[in-house]
């Protein structure tokens, strides 16, 4: 009897000595856990990335913190896909909600860029991805990530638009300039490009400093996109020259006459800082009528000599071939 109940006890402790060996492997296990959880949630803060998921029966959703903050909604709220999709602009809440009908039909996945208006008002851009989950090959479940990628997007944009304007006027630059000649040029959708170069720029840069003739150059700018507002491009091309592209369509007296409208303009003083500067405008044309790209500047800058070389404050229009010396047939 003592055998037996000895016995019972030595089992009964080696299964007592087990169990709290597996416990003690699931609490470690547990806290390891715990560990890669609150790991993920501060990598997922700091990558601005949130997991979702929706049930495909009821449209119900689950987000982690990252995605209520996205939409700048109270974490923990209930989300309602109805008033989620309010959020989207019309156009990525229709491209957004193509591409998912299209991944539930396909069970595949997809990857959207959409842009919201969140619950605060904030405009925010938001990287989708998502996934479809099947059971016995019938789709139950959407599930993904959203990452906002406000602050990407906006440094991307920002970059481009260094690539195509000119940063100190906010006209296109020399780059955006070519391209737009050549391709308007060749589709025969060009009337004529003007070339402007002011008069008396050096003057006030010289004498009155760089920050003066930069204050110049942003109002030259600024007249030249009123009174060319109809052109098809206004650039700045370096220094104090400027670029007009007159679009198909404008006659000889409509050019001319858009000439004489910047050399008027610009003869107005420039008042900046409490000191008046007079400057000027001078303009060299050339008429599309079928030429190539680099003749038409050529030809127009042709045109802008001969108008400083008469007096400044004028305009020339291109008529042939420039003979040696840069004279030009310019009248």
């Amino acid at each position: 009897m003592h055998e037996f109940l000895s016995g019972d006890f030595d089992e009964a402790e080696a299964l007592r000595l087990r169990m709290a060996a597996q416990d003690a492997i699931i609490a470690g296990q547990a806290r390891e856990l715990a560990h890669f959880r609150k790991i993920f949630a501060r990598a997922s803060q700091a990558a601005q990335i949130g997991v979702w998921e929706c049930e495909l029966a009821d449209n119900s959703l689950r987000w982690t913190d990252v995605v209520y903050d996205i939409f700048d909604l109270p974490r923990g709220s209930v989300p309602d896909r109805a008033a989620t999709l309010a959020l989207y602009t019309a156009e990525s809440r229709a491209e957004m909600e193509r591409r998912r009908s299209r991944a539930i039909a396909e069970r595949s996945s997809f990857t959207f860029d959409a842009e919201i208006v969140t619950a605060k008002g904030v405009q925010k851009f938001m990287r989708i991805t998502a996934q479809v989950e099947c059971e016995q090959g019938v789709p139950v479940r959407i599930f993904g990530m959203k990452q906002d990628i406000t602050a990407e997007k906006r440094a991307v944009d920002r970059l481009r638009h260094l690539a195509a304007f000119d940063e100190m006027t906010g006209l296109a630059n020399r780059a955006q300039f070519q391209e737009r000649l050549t391709e308007r040029a060749e589709a025969g959708a060009l009337a004529a490009l003007l070339l402007i170069d002011l008069d008396g720029f050096k003057q006030v840069n010289d004498g009155h400093g760089h920050m003066a003739g930069d204050a110049c150059l942003r109002e030259a700018a600024a007249r030249l996109q009123v009174t060319c507002a109809a052109a098809d491009l206004v650039a700045r091309i370096g220094g104090d020259e400027f670029a007009v592209l007159v679009g198909a369509g404008a006659n000889l007296e409509t050019i001319a006459e858009l000439a004489r409208a910047i050399t008027s303009s610009m003869a107005e003083p420039f008042r900046l800082d409490g000191c008046s500067h007079a400057l000027g405008a001078s303009v060299g044309i050339a008429l599309a009528a079928g030429a190539a790209p680099a003749d038409l500047f050529v030809s127009a800058d042709t045109a802008l000599y001969a108008a400083k070389s008469g007096g400044r404050g004028t305009f020339r229009i291109f008529k042939g071939e420039a003979a040696p010396g840069r004279d030009s047939e310019a009248a």
